[in-house]
């Protein structure tokens, strides 16, 4: 497995090519879309590999509240997953930068970090939100995550790992050159 990490305070953030329904974390952070349904990409394979567990939380979910809107994060129920909890994080969808995007962004990766540390969690996965079907530029988006997650880390009480799985090489490249 290729990895890189990057210490901040007391947790580390480390960058994983692979698969992220294998990760055995606390919870694994979903790249939802506003009424949580299964979809493609990270979100249909999250949804396939928890099974109908999550997509039956997912809908009591949405049955008490309103679609999410971007930066926005809930949890429930990881299902078959190796995990306790997957956290939807909904990313904004790129419309050029200049539409609040970079705000958004950085508020998935955080509220999704605030609502592991609510949970008492300590280990959580991300994919790379925003970046598949919802058309955000790589390089920007892993440099504003990283400062994000960075950021978050500092104020956490339990979160002490974040996993950054990337299932492709370009998005692992990117991720890794954003690092440095």
């Amino acid at each position: 497995m290729n990895s890189e990490e990057i210490l901040v305070g007391h947790s580390v953030i480390k960058i994983i090519r692979g698969d992220i329904t294998q990760e055995r974390v606390d919870a694994i952070v979903n790249a939802t879309n506003p009424s949580l349904r299964p979809g493609g990409g990270v979100c249909g394979a999250i949804h396939r590999a928890g099974g109908q567990a999550v997509t039956q939380d997912c809908r009591r979910v949405m049955a008490e509240r309103q679609p999410l809107v971007p930066g926005e994060a809930v949890a429930t129920v990881a299902g078959d997953l190796k995990a306790r909890y997957v956290i939807h994080a909904l990313g904004p969808v790129w419309k050029g930068g200049k539409q609040g995007e970079p705000e958004e962004l950085a508020s998935a990766y955080r509220n999704s970090i605030e609502l592991a540390d609510r949970l008492g969690l300590s280990s959580i996965a991300f994919p790379s939100i925003s970046t598949g079907i919802y058309g955000y530029p790589l390089m920007p988006a892993a440099n504003i995550a990283l400062r994000a997650l960075r950021a978050a880390l500092e104020r956490t009480r339990t979160v002490r790992e974040v996993r950054i799985v990337l299932y492709d090489p370009d998005s692992y490249e990117a991720w890794l050159a954003a690092a440095r």
